[in-house]
């Protein structure tokens, strides 16, 4: 058998694996919270921080990881990455005391941010729709956390919620190890060499914020308008995104038939009627008056994403490739903070309808600052 052939079949795993494991560790523990709130007897004040810690910790080690990778080569710190995370969850699993455990979380997110960042160099050399592929796959882990997190919890108690995706760690350093091409260290350019893609920046950071819009606001439309209770809640809050899930590899295949900038506007258009049909519909029309603009929606940023990093991964400099995709990861992090609070207090304050038409004029900015992104991708293949 050729090794070579059979090393570039765990590639694809490799960088799903990686993808998958960073998705879920965002997600995975916000069902445990009341659990270890009377484990740790905490008030939600400091047990918050299970949350924070791992989100503050992958944005702010995104771009360093990025680095990391352009100049000692990105193999490397995947890897390095992979293994911060798997023990870094042991150590969630087995933490005596809430600070402990914050600790450990924090720990996972720098680990994650690796896994995540460093991923998409890689799949950029294999096209847009293994870019596509990977968006999928953040999204589903996405989806799945609670899910995945819920079952745990009741099966096993609040440790299994974070030991749980060690193994899975062990297999994607594996897959990694033999899959990932070693490189060599990248010789870095001076950053004036290659441009910081701004407008692609700005542009996922104000689609971020509107899908985490849906997210923050989704509960309480479904909850107090609706009437919804638990499981059919949660089912319908799951739609948007599985939508998103669904879309990207469709997305990825698009970009390198018809190239990133048109497939960056279709995204855009869909999200944009989204917003507007969710600040429009009246809420006698029910669930489905909800469910559907939603699912028009995030499949609308799920294209966009797509398009969008496939524009951005095409135009830079390939030793430049990881620090450009930390910065994406960090704008894209930046989007959920600012979404989850911006939106949230707009929506207290002035209702529903008021938060998506903000949202809708949040896609408009994202356009304006894509059509300077799409110029660019359009100049080179997809």
């Amino acid at each position: 058998m050729d090794t070579t052939s059979s090393s570039q079949r765990l590639t694809l795993p490799a960088l799903s694996l990686s993808t998958l494991l960073g998705a879920l560790g965002t997600s995975i523990a916000n069902v445990g919270l009341p659990a270890l709130s009377a484990h740790f007897a905490a008030p939600y004040a400091r047990i918050q921080w299970i949350v924070l810690a791992y989100l503050v910790a992958s944005t702010a080690m995104a771009v360093v990881a990025g680095r990391l990778g352009d100049r000692y080569g990105r193999r490397r710190v995947l890897l390095g990455g992979i293994a911060v995370f798997s023990i870094a969850s042991t150590g969630c699993a087995l933490a005596s005391s809430l600070p402990v455990l914050v600790a450990a979380r924090a720990l996972q997110g720098a680990g994650a941010a690796a896994m995540l960042v460093l991923s998409l160099p890689f799949a950029a050399d294999a096209g847009g729709r293994t870019i596509g592929l990977l968006a999928t796959v953040s999204a589903a882990g996405t989806t799945l956390g609670p899910a995945i997190g819920g079952a745990l919890l009741a099966g096993f108690g609040w440790p299994a919620l974070f030991l749980a995706p060690a193994p899975l760690g062990v297999l994607a350093y594996a897959c990694a190890w033999r899959g990932l091409p070693a490189g060599r260290s990248q010789v870095v350019h001076n950053e004036a060499d290659t441009q910081t893609p701004y407008g692609a920046l700005i542009g996922i950071g104000l689609m971020t914020a509107v899908v985490m819009a849906t997210l923050v606001i989704g509960p309480f439309h479904l909850a107090r308008t609706l009437g919804l209770r638990d499981a059919a809640l949660g089912l319908s809050m799951a739609c948007g995104p599985l939508a998103a899930a669904l879309a990207g590899v469709p997305a990825g295949r698009m970009v390198e038939r018809h190239g990133a900038a048109a497939v960056g506007r279709i995204g855009l258009a869909c999200a944009a009627a989204g917003c507007t049909l969710l600040a429009l519909l009246p809420a006698a029309l029910g669930v489905g008056g909800y469910v559907l603009p939603l699912v028009l929606l995030t499949s609308g940023y799920a294209i966009f994403q797509t398009a969008n990093n496939s524009a951005v991964m095409t135009a830079c400099d390939a030793s430049q490739r990881g620090r450009v995709s930390g910065l994406l990861t960090l704008a894209r992090n930046l989007g959920l903070l600012g979404g989850a609070s911006a939106m949230g207090m707009l929506f207290a304050a002035t209702g529903m309808r008021t938060a998506f038409m903000a949202s809708l004029l949040l896609v408009g900015a994202a356009g304006l600052t894509w059509r300077r992104t799409g110029r660019t991708a359009a100049r080179r293949p997809a």
